[in-house]
């Protein structure tokens, strides 16, 4: 080459690294996260924010996301030069830039979302809400059951107990064997390992027991309110504020749950999405640590209205969401709902359950309404409106694990990853009308 090239050579000019970089560059408001800068001459000067942001959300359209990966990426493919100016940031400054703006990152969902809005999408005809299961980053091998923690914890601390008393009696013989400088009556690593176990599992313990406590406190106000008895032979063993011996807590992300997966169990959170249907805009994200999907319902409807201004027309769900509260909220924002009040069976037009006449006058009505449907049913966008956008996060672009752990990181990559889709719907749609 007689001339340096231009790193705008290096891909084609609609290419979505162009995209993503003009995007934040002009479109997306970075003042949050430019705040955390100062003038200080002093040291070396930061890599750009914008930059910055651009190639972590350009790397989770290409399901890059962890922070070596990107940096090797910076270094190996046109790509991410064109998008970075053939910058490198290093790895671990690529990690400390998500940590440090962990939340103004996650903030950046709302604002890619307006744009979808403005570019057409996410009309908000019809929303289909949905949940799946995302390995946490922690094993479910390092979980323990309260039951396991109560007969563990007093052979342990039994144990320890005795250890420590034979490092006492050996401390004349350290003496003479590691010499004058080393003092002898340290911990030692066998014992220092058991004894930090013993007050992880004892710290487990306790976490499990308050949660427990919390929980009766809460249960008992409600039964107050409703007018149900707080005491008696037949009150839930919840209200005495007993752990149950089979729950358990992770010593690796003890906000992360046991969460059956098909026909498998996985250590992970449940991660929520609300998607709009024809465009598969993701217009509501959120992780929680739960099994069941029903309590999210309302909180995502919440979430659509934060995030748009406006509430949708139409919502469908599967049979997780059915219950006669959030059948009553739709009721109450005016919103036309298709939730399924049971699963599937094969040959039937729309979902149905023998058990259906037990659940309430709303659940029956709204199965009277499937069946009305049949095949022309408006539940059918459910299955081809939020579930390929969960094929796509996971299969197109890798994401089945969290980086991160505890519930507010995992929430703020969760946000991310649903943006990143976001910008591809976004790029495609504008690439079409241009």
């Amino acid at each position: 080459m007689l001339l340096p090239p231009s790193v705008g050579d290096f891909v084609k000019p609609k290419h979505l690294a162009l995209f993503v970089r003009d995007l934040v560059q002009r479109e997306l408001d970075l003042s949050a996260i430019e705040r955390a800068y100062s003038k200080d001459p002093r040291g070396n000067p930061p890599y750009h924010p914008g930059m910055m942001t651009a190639l972590l959300l350009y790397a989770y359209c290409r399901g890059v996301y962890a922070s070596r990966q990107i940096a090797i990426a910076c270094e190996e493919r046109v790509d991410f030069m064109a998008l970075t100016g053939m910058q490198e940031p290093d790895f671990r400054t690529i990690s400390d830039f998500r940590k440090l703006h962990r939340d103004a990152l996650g903030g950046l969902f709302v604002q890619v979302l307006r744009l979808c809005r403005e570019a057409g999408l996410a009309k908000l005809g019809h929303v289909a809400l949905d949940g799946t299961k995302v390995k946490a980053n922690a094993s479910r091998h390092k979980a323990m059951s309260y039951a396991r923690m109560k007969d563990l914890e007093p052979r342990l601390a039994a144990q320890v107990e005795e250890w420590l008393k034979a490092s006492g009696a050996a401390d004349k013989v350290d003496d003479r064997d590691l010499g004058a400088e080393v003092r002898g009556d340290e911990m030692p690593e066998w014992v220092a390992e058991k004894a930090a176990r013993l007050a992880k599992l004892r710290e487990a313990k306790e976490a499990l027991e308050a949660s427990a406590k919390e929980e009766a406190e809460e249960l008992r106000a409600e039964r107050v309110a409703e007018g149900k008895p707080v005491a008696g032979p037949r009150v839930p063993k919840a209200l005495r504020g007993e752990v149950d011996p089979k729950a358990q807590r992770n010593f690796t992300d003890p906000e992360s749950r046991i969460l059956r997966k098909g026909s498998e169990y996985v250590q992970g959170y449940n991660a929520q999405a609300a998607v709009d249907a024809p465009s598969q805009v993701i217009v509501a994200a959120e992780v929680v640590a739960q099994q069941n999907d029903a309590d999210q319902l309302v909180a995502l409807l919440d979430q659509i209205e934060a995030n748009t201004g406006s509430q949708p027309d139409e919502v469908s769900a599967d049979s997780g969401y059915c219950s006669e509260a959030n059948l009553e909220a739709l009721e109450e924002r005016g919103i036309r709902g298709y939730v399924a009040t049971g699963r599937q069976e094969r040959g039937m037009s729309s979902p149905t359950n023998r058990e259906d006449d037990r659940r309430g006058p709303r659940s029956r009505e709204m199965r009277a309404r499937l069946r009305r449907g049949g095949w022309r049913s408006r539940y059918r966008l459910r299955k081809v409106t939020v579930e390929p956008v969960f094929g796509q996060i996971k299969e197109r672009r890798g994401f089945r694990r969290f980086s991160l752990r505890g519930r507010a990181k995992v929430r703020c990559e969760w946000r991310m990853v649903c943006t990143a889709h976001n910008l591809a719907k976004l790029a495609a749609a504008r690439l079409a009308a241009s």
